[in-house]
């Protein structure tokens, strides 16, 4: 992967980014994203922001390599304090860390947004608690996506600010807009879960001591699985 040739999920994160977008890539890991973004011509200014030098370092020079010193401010920051009032930003990106780690980000920079930014979101596991922070935040998700790439599923989520968001148990688990989809990719990941909820609750009937709390987490799980799967 390079910033010519973005991994699937990183393109997919792309393709939903809005044309001319002012845009807040948070742990940009080398600033893959924004530097695509920019010399596709597909966003007007980017905030590639990290808080590990070394892709700090690297998103530095792929900046300067590609002459976009005027329109990517790299800066070494935690979270969103990475943006500033004069960017502008009205689309904030976070991709390749965990939902609670997303959480986290957003809970701990909620200051440097003005409550009016589309979020965009590629998390790696956590969505269940992702989507329950966007919900308790007044964000409503708008667009989700599930997709496979090295024998993983990842999920794209997209939200925006709306007020007096509620969603069932059920749609913070599959995703609101997922359970409507129903898109294969969507069902293939939720059978391979299946799979290994009851594969970890048969451990359970012949394990010494079992994590209770755990075991009626993943029971609940399989049931709700069950039946989405059954709608198939």
């Amino acid at each position: 992967m390079n910033e010519h040739t973005l991994s699937q999920r990183l393109e997919r994160v792309a393709a939903n980014v809005p044309a001319s977008a002012r845009l807040a890539d948070i742990g940009s890991d080398h600033g893959y994203l924004p530097v695509a973004l920019m010399l596709r011509g597909a966003i007007e200014f980017a905030v590639a922001g990290e808080v590990a030098q070394t892709p700090f370092h690297s998103a530095q020079r792929k900046v300067r390599k590609n002459g976009l010193e005027q329109r990517i401010a790299v800066r070494l920051a935690d979270g969103l304090a990475a943006i500033e009032a004069g960017d502008r930003i009205d689309v904030v990106s976070l991709c390749g860390m965990g939902g609670e780690t997303m959480c986290e980000i957003f809970e701990r920079g909620k200051h440097y947004l003005t409550g009016t930014e589309q979020l965009i979101m590629q998390p790696n596991g956590g969505e269940q608690e992702l989507r329950t922070w966007l919900m308790k935040n007044g964000y409503r998700i708008e667009h989700e996506e599930v997709l496979r790439e090295n024998r993983f599923d990842y999920e794209i989520i997209v939200a925006v600010p709306a007020a007096d968001v509620v969603y069932t148990p059920q749609q913070l688990l599959f995703g609101p807009c997922l359970m409507e989809q129903r898109s294969e990719a969507f069902l293939g990941k939720w059978r391979r879960v299946l799979r290994q909820r009851q594969q970890t609750l048969a451990h359970f009937e012949h394990a010494q001591e079992v994590p209770q709390a755990k075991a009626r987490l993943f029971s609940e799980q399989v049931e709700w699985i069950t039946q989405l799967l059954a709608g198939a």
